[in-house]
């Protein structure tokens, strides 16, 4: 019932205003540990394996060495080398170098659901579980082909992490409610905020500047004109971007690459993937982490990734990874190189995600990111505070982050642990915001 009433709310609201003139931007916030080009051949070992196994029915010892063999080559394929191996007393568990668990940031343990052999893995993929090495119970599940949704674990039983996870649970995201979330896209961003508050059950929130990405309709139309349209803030345009963000990172690659270390991207707020694509093509990197909120966005981004054949060539490991900005699910000093591109203006918790993004940043590491200033967004600001009776909304209810200034920038830099030598905020054109910063 609450869904007619805010279609027919909406459309009274849309009927008296102008929706174009709110739509100037955004990314959002959120993967999936993809199969390389190397997949088919790797399926035809494992089935070769297999045969071995009978042969060696004789002896459990060399049958149970063999099993082992079969899933650290299933787990080569989801890591590479990127993985690690820590014994235990009686099996060796095997850990990603980088991803962790969301709350506790310990390691994530990784293994397969259900049957790997055959060619059918190629075609839909592997479903792995990623278990918190603090809690078994707290398990995070996808699949090779989508991607891993470090968002919120699929199980979690134990009370500790109900007691962490008691606040999120108490209402589900408008995400999870897809007729809603495709009604407000529709709706000047301005009023998705006053529509939502009016349709909202107990058990139902609406964050608008992590909630219009979910989307599917805005994945759609992101690549199709939306982000075309920033040039109008000063934009470069993605591949002048794409070459900023390259040329800031070189000095961080050269150094990993004279001591033969990986290097490890994270593209956050990934949104459908065009800079994930052009890091991943570029080769100059060992791995790329996408991120993003929204399952729409990634589903999108995850469609033109297949679709791309450099990608399928490519020697670069490529992730695709639900989560929140401010809750990284990632190891402390275990990323190179942070790229966030036309985002944190999308950020709801931007304090908390800008000091994430330093413990994440192996010393030394850089990030790299444009947003805009509040100007571009004061018609939108405007008619929210008139919406509301003449005072601003909270902050989680605003359509964007307002940033006023490249000082007032600086400062959230700052504040979240980079060193004010270290940082630096341009602006180009009206209201591009380019920002460099080391930790």
């Amino acid at each position: 019932m609450k869904y007619i009433i805010a279609s027919v709310a909406v459309s009274a609201l849309l009927s008296c205003s102008s929706v174009e003139a709110f739509f100037p931007s955004a990314s959002t916030n959120g993967g999936a540990l993809s199969t390389s080009s190397s997949t088919s051949r790797n399926v035809a070992t494992i089935g070769d394996d297999v045969a071995q196994d009978s042969a060696l029915e004789s002896s459990t010892a060399n049958k149970e060495l063999e099993r082992q063999r079969l899933k650290q080559s299933l787990l080569g394929r989801l890591g590479g080398p990127t993985l690690s191996t820590i014994e235990d007393k009686n099996n060796a568990a095997v850990f990603d170098t980088v991803l962790a668990d969301p709350l506790t940031k310990e390691p994530l343990s990784m293994s397969y659901i259900g049957p790997i052999l055959g060619g059918g893995a190629s075609r839909s993929g592997i479903r792995v579980a990623l278990s918190s090495s603090a809690d078994s119970n707290r398990v995070f599940e996808g699949r090779t082909n989508t991607y891993i949704n470090l968002l919120e674990p699929a199980s979690s039983s134990t009370s500790s992490s109900s007691d962490l996870e008691s606040d999120s649970n108490e209402k589900s995201s408008v995400s999870k409610s897809p007729i809603l979330a495709s009604l407000l896209s529709l709706t000047p961003p301005p009023l998705r905020s006053i529509i939502a508050n009016v349709t909202n059950s107990e058990n139902v929130e609406y964050i608008p500047m992590r909630d219009l990405f979910t989307s599917p309709s805005v994945s759609f139309a992101y690549e199709r004109g939306w982000r075309q349209g920033f040039a109008a803030a000063g934009f470069p345009g993605a591949d002048k971007e794409f070459d900023m963000a390259n040329e800031y990172f070189a000095p961080v690659l050269a150094r990993k690459n004279e001591k033969g270390e990986e290097s490890v991207l994270v593209d956050m707020s990934c949104a459908t993937g065009l800079f994930t694509r052009r890091f991943t093509k570029s080769e100059k990197y060992s791995r790329v982490i996408a991120c993003d909120y929204s399952d729409s966005m990634l589903t999108e981004a995850r469609r033109r990734i297949r679709a791309d054949s450099e990608i399928a060539s490519s020697s670069t490991k490529l992730d695709l990874v639900r989560c929140d900005v401010a809750k990284i699910p990632m190891k402390s000093n275990s990323i190179d190189v942070f790229h966030a591109g036309a985002a944190m203006h999308c950020w709801p918790e931007i304090e908390e995600s800008l000091k994430e993004i330093h413990r994440v940043l192996v010393p030394g590491g850089r990030y790299f990111a444009t947003t805009f200033l509040s100007n571009y967004f004061s018609t939108i600001a405007d008619v929210e505070k008139a919406s509301n009776g003449g005072a601003e909304f909270e902050q989680n209810m605003q359509a964007f982050q307002y940033f006023p200034s490249k000082e007032f920038l600086r400062d959230l830099l700052v504040d979240a642990g980079f060193e004010e030598s270290k940082v630096a905020v341009e602006v180009l054109g009206r209201a591009c915001v380019i920002i460099r910063c080391e930790k």
